[in-house]
């Protein structure tokens, strides 16, 4: 068993077609035992990142629907959900600070952070972040995170 935390970029190649979907739908199988955790608001950057693949026609409104009503039921009864809380926050402006990240980027790194430190704590191995974001992952390295780019397992 391992643990990941998906960003948005990563997660919503489980539900649209582009490089890596075969990899991340392999890793969040849940025949693969892997668990799977996504910060509170990768819920509305899925949406939103599907909305506007609707809207640009990249995505039929059919297949959009389709795509957001499987994410919401694997959100659900298949993923781990990590709360935004006021400390978290506090973490995230200062990772925005120091790595000069976009908001929802600093609070996917502090989100984690604070899932990695907790499982070391426990005496357990550290958790991947999966990100296609690439300003994420470098921030991520710099602070000693695992990282997986799906875009590298096409």
């Amino acid at each position: 068993m391992a643990v990941y935390l998906f960003d948005s970029s990563a997660i919503v190649k489980r539900y649209v077609q582009e490089s890596g979907t075969g990899w991340v739908q392999g890793l969040a199988h849940p025949r693969s035992g892997n668990l799977i955790y996504l910060a509170r608001i990768t819920a509305v950057e899925v949406c939103g990142a599907i909305a506007r693949r609707r809207r640009a026609g990249t995505i039929p409104p059919p297949d959009a629907t389709a795509s957001l009503a499987r994410f919401r039921l694997d959100l659900a009864q298949e993923y781990l959900v990590l709360e935004i809380t006021p400390s978290l926050l506090a973490d995230a402006m200062r990772l925005a600070d120091t790595h000069e990240l976009r908001a929802y980027d600093a609070v996917q790194l502090a989100a984690a952070l604070k899932l990695n430190g907790r499982w070391l704590a426990a005496g357990m191995s550290g958790i991947t972040l999966v990100s296609a974001d690439q300003d994420l992952n470098t921030a991520a390295g710099a602070e000693g995170l695992l990282v997986e780019d799906p875009n590298r397992h096409p």
